[in-house]
């Protein structure tokens, strides 16, 4: 406090003077906590009280309490709808075309949501309130997500006061790399002492909530919790995954009806509502093997449980709020960011690193696994049989435009607050709905300043208006969509679609069609075609035509343009990264874990690691550097006194190299020289051969040949850390005793890269588009 904003009066003395104090920020009387549990990749026909064949109980009374909304929509990607959710404007208004990790250098798609559009949380914390955020980040620039920053895209730099989650599009539920407000943070307990994330984020959420009301009960809150579920992997307790089995054999065209059956039982889709046309990628169940069958099954019965797991953790914190009083003025808000997610393939995966450095899953090892899936060993995806009928009763998936991309369930419940109970609600919403309306609950005008920046306007239109009044006209008439070059637009009961093969270059020409039949928009009148089932395009071309324009339009008020289908380019393309390009990084112990995205690259290059230690009296061990995951990666470290280099090709075999002496004790220079012997082949999943040699100072102490390298990526929770195996132990041969801290005096590690990489672009788009 300056003298400046000082009101009271200073004498000579404290009798002459009088005292005053700034009057503290307060929320509206009464105001209701907000609570904003944001879902991933869960689709419109997955949870029970949207049709569902999963048990989800606690997200079913929320309904039961309040109301579902079967018109919800979002963008059909993650940090897209999560920006929209959180500012209130559209995703290219947020710079949030797509996820950071393909960001490109135009207003729409840079990946940094500008100051001007204010979150949520930024307001409501300058209005009183408490603010949380828990779970999935994946929002800020993926550039500055390492130590190095910069943080004003993180949590807490976008007005929450404290966070406790993953910055990341998805993690390992048993080994997360988690952070604690700005920096990392270890799990607190071991996947062998029954560790999960989702347990782990319910309690931290309980924990806040419960620090904060225990001092000021008045004070409401804003907690924003993304738990990562169901983002693969699928993983969760084996007891919560076998409640299920057999409950998916009748695969997943059957599932299909039932699921629609259910629908229209509970009335959250129209009676008469039709199936969309069976997905052409999507193979007939009676087409497959029995051990198909089999595995596909269990892969479903997996995601079931790891649903079900998810909603428990969810009323866990349901169940707090009602035990300290505070449920009834709660404002809940339950969504899922984009439809169910098809990057399992057609077949599903054990292991996606193995699917994205091009090594092929064979079935007989997959069906080796199935006893195993859900747990720390494996991470799982089901097939997309199973993503298309968790979109149930749309056509497609997460990533495009149609229905069973963009949406979603969405739930509101508040019991002091809306009279309505068990109601569905079938006026168009956006996520970018959800702001204004909170606000609006609230009695909080939207300010025009945050933190010195002039706002923006918010383009979301508030749903208040339809809380308490079934038929109220809907007031949302207008929503373009635009998602890796797929398009669609809403206006009026009317759906036009304009699909785009994936990662395929667009063109002027492509743009430039001579009528509308060679346009390539499809149309839908869904105010009578609910699922998007018949394409009404050829009987109402002049609907198509004045869409096709009305997007057009809506493209140029939002940054939409330039329209950019690319995928491996979009990949591939420069962006800003953290420090200078270099040839050797320098790495040191007692920091924090670098994520992938932000670590050397090594791939398929002659390259050197470079350890500088004291070994005391007696020996050390430990781990030098490491760098990956169980599911594929390397790592220098000493056993019994000798120093090791272990590669481990996408979980499938480790090569090891040993030194043939022990390290002398003092101080010692080790080394490892990584000679490539040939050339990689992308196609069948194969990087370089190598010579790798070790060295104590200047004498070579051991010599072995690697057969394979891994070509493309480590995988996409990896990462790098210096002195100890951070996160998921690259390898079995110490995993018990991870993280396998380095017992000697470790002073930094170097790794020098000036051997020029072969790169494919392809692949590496693929993996990159995973953590959506």
């Amino acid at each position: 406090m300056s003298n400046r904003e000082f009101h009271g009066r200073i004498g000579r003395t404290y009798d002459e003077s009088e005292p005053w104090w700034p009057e503290e920020t307060r929320a509206p009387e009464d105001a209701p906590n907000v609570l904003m549990v944001v879902l991933d990749d869960v689709g419109f026909g997955q949870l029970g009280c949207y049709g569902g064949l999963i048990d989800t109980p606690n997200i079913d009374r929320l309904a039961d309490d309040g109301l579902r909304y079967n018109n919800f929509h979002t963008t059909a990607l993650c940090s897209p709808t999560r920006s929209c959710l959180l500012t209130g404007r559209n995703h290219h208004s947020n710079g949030m075309a797509g996820i950071t990790e393909i960001s490109t250098g135009f207003p729409g798609y840079n990946g940094h949501i500008p100051h001007e559009n204010g979150f949520l949380s930024e307001i409501l914390v300058g209005e009183g309130f408490s603010t949380y955020a828990i779970g999935k980040w994946h929002l800020a620039p993926a550039e500055s997500s390492s130590a190095a920053g910069p943080y004003d895209g993180w949590p807490l730099g976008r007005g929450f006061e404290r966070f406790y989650g993953f910055l990341g599009g998805d993690t390992d539920q048993y080994t997360p790399t988690l952070v604690y407000d700005n920096h990392q943070v270890e799990p607190p307990t071991t996947p062998e002492e029954g560790y999960h994330l989702t347990e782990d984020l319910a309690a931290r959420t309980i924990e806040f909530i419960g620090d904060a009301k225990q001092v000021d009960p008045d004070k409401p809150f804003f907690t924003y919790f993304a738990p990562g579920a169901c983002h693969a992997p699928h993983q969760v307790p084996i007891e919560w995954a076998n409640k299920y089995e057999g409950e998916f054999d009748m695969g997943w065209e059957a599932a299909r009806e039932q699921i629609l059956e259910r629908q229209i039982e509970l009335g959250i889709v129209p009676e008469g509502t039709d199936l969309s046309p069976h997905n052409p990628d999507v193979d007939h169940w009676d087409s497959l093997s029995d051990d198909e069958q089999r595995l596909y099954a269990r892969m479903m019965e997996v995601f079931a449980g790891f649903l079900e797991h998810t909603d428990a953790q969810i009323g866990k914190v349901l169940d707090y709020l009602d035990e300290i009083g505070e449920l009834d003025n709660t404002l809940v808000m339950v969504v899922s960011d984009n439809g169910a997610s098809a990057e399992g393939g057609p077949t599903g995966s054990v292991n996606e690193n193995r699917f994205f450095n091009n090594v092929p899953e064979s079935l007989e090892e997959n069906l080796e696994a199935m006893d195993e899936l859900g747990g720390p060993k494996y991470f799982n995806h089901y097939p997309w049989g199973w993503t298309w009928a968790g979109d149930t009763p749309f056509q497609r998936w997460k990533r495009e435009t149609y229905r069973g991309g963009s949406s979603d369930p969405f739930i509101v419940s508040w019991p002091k607050g809306i009279e309505a109970r068990g109601d569905v609600r079938e006026q168009f919403v956006h996520a970018i709905d959800l702001m204004p309306t909170i606000l609006e609950l609230l009695g909080i005008d939207a300010p025009d300043e945050v933190k010195g920046y002039a706002q923006s306007p918010i383009e979301g239109t508030s749903l208040a208006y339809s809380l308490d009044e079934p038929d109220a006209p809907e007031q949302h008439t207008t929503q373009y969509f635009e998602m890796l070059g797929t398009r669609a637009i809403y206006n009026d009961g009317w759906r036009a679609v304009r699909p785009w093969p994936l990662g395929e270059p667009m063109t002027a020409e492509d743009l430039s069609a001579t009528s509308i039949e060679d346009s390539g928009w499809e149309l839908y009148h869904i105010a009578e075609d609910f699922s998007e089932a018949h394409d009404v395009a050829a009987e109402h071309p002049e609907k198509v035509l004045e869409l096709a324009q009305l997007w057009w339009t809506e493209a140029g008020r939002y940054d939409v343009l330039p329209l950019d289908g690319r995928g491996v380019q979009r990949f591939a393309e420069w962006r800003p990264q953290p420090g200078k390009p270099r040839e050797r990084y320098v790495y040191y112990p007692g920091t924090q874990h670098v994520p992938e995205n932000a670590a050397v690259k090594v791939f398929n290059r002659d390259h050197s690691i470079t350890a500088d230690v004291t070994i005391p009296e007696g020996g050390a061990d430990g781990v030098l550097i490491a760098h990956g995951a169980r599911s594929g990666g390397y790592s220098l470290y000493v056993e019994d006194n000798h120093l090791r280099y272990v590669h481990n090709y996408v979980g499938i075999e480790e090569y090891e190299i040993v030194a043939d002496d022990p390290i002398p004790e003092g101080e010692v220079s080790v080394r490892m020289e990584f000679e490539a012997t040939g050339e990689p082949d992308m196609s069948e999943g194969k990087g370089v051969p190598a010579t790798v040699r070790l060295y104590y100072g200047d004498d070579q102490v051991g010599e072995g040949d690697i057969p394979t390298t891994i070509p493309i990526t480590m995988g996409l929770t990896a990462g790098l850390s210096c002195g100890k195996d951070a996160v998921s132990a690259v390898s079995d041969r110490y995993r018990d005793r991870t993280p396998f801290e380095f017992t000697g005096d470790l002073t930094r590690v170097t790794v020098d890269v000036s051997g020029e990489p072969f790169v494919h672009e392809e692949a590496e788009m693929d993996q990159i588009m995973a953590r959506e």
